[in-house]
């Protein structure tokens, strides 16, 4: 009886695929929208706490920003306005 499972060479190929997509412009795009959000999370309940720590507050905003500026710039990278 012979074994169902595939040759190495596809096995290799098929963990290779998913390492790739690990690291896809795609997947980073999608993990920095929930960081931001998580980020925007925290910010709202930081707001909400009496005493107001504001120096953390500007410092998740500020971290907040610069995370929606990287990811404009690769949302414009993967989907340009003009063709090529």
């Amino acid at each position: 009886m012979r074994s169902s499972a595939p040759p190495p060479s596809v096995d290799r190929a098929c963990r290779l695929s998913v390492i790739t997509n690990l690291h896809s412009p795609e997947r980073q795009l999608i993990e920095w929208r929930i960081e931001h959000a998580d980020l925007d999370a925290s910010i709202d309940r930081l707001a909400d706490k009496s005493p107001l720590d504001e120096l953390m507050l500007q410092r998740l905003k500020k971290r907040r920003l610069a995370l929606r500026d990287r990811i404009a710039r690769l949302e414009a990278a993967l989907d340009p306005k003009e063709p090529a």
